[in-house]
């Protein structure tokens, strides 16, 4: 029974660190359907302490989901979309118990408990649209999971999933 609760538990571990958790919250009183068009709000974004390829990769993501939505990119846009960024380390500890390998040879006869200490980097990515004629927020999406892949084709892969995560909840009140 506790062998099974520990893989029930590990099981669970790995697949919450893969997932992104989104948080969403909207101004109720604006009319969502108005909005057509879309661009970059540079103050905004020369604001996120990452770095310039992270920003362009995020950009590249927000820009893809929005026009697979419908949206347009222009030059007089109806919102503006920023970004902000952080990352934290984690540390998660897990502990169980070893099974033996050979049950002849003592202290190893009824196995031995261990500890395991993992680190980890976990990132939130907040996305906010902005009414360009009241200079107002709209709506923010915020998604926070494990990042993972620090280069290369992963880290691409992990900010669309971060990305695909948030926009999928806009426009308010919108299924998936």
């Amino acid at each position: 029974m506790k062998k099974l609760i520990i893989i029930f538990l590990s099981t669970f571990f790995l697949v919450s660190c893969s997932s992104v958790r989104v948080v969403t919250d909207y101004d109720s009183k604006t009319d969502f359907t108005k909005y057509k068009t879309f661009a970059f709000y540079k103050k905004g974004i020369d604001k996120a302490k990452i770095s310039d390829l992270d920003k362009l990769r995020i950009l590249k993501a927000i820009e893809s989901e929005l026009l697979l939505k419908g949206y347009r990119k222009s030059d007089n846009p109806d919102m503006l979309v920023s970004i902000f960024a952080k990352s934290r380390k984690k540390v998660y500890v897990d502990s169980g118990f070893d099974y033996p390998v050979s049950y002849w040879y003592p202290p190893y006869y009824f196995g031995r408990e261990r500890l395991r200490v993992t680190k980890q980097t976990e990132g939130t990515l907040f996305i906010d649209f902005i009414d360009v004629k009241n200079k107002k927020l709209v709506w923010q999406g915020i998604g926070s999971g494990a990042l993972g892949a620090r280069t290369g084709a992963k880290k691409v892969e992990r900010i669309q999933a971060f990305v695909k995560e948030i926009i999928a909840n806009y426009p308010p009140g919108k299924e998936k």
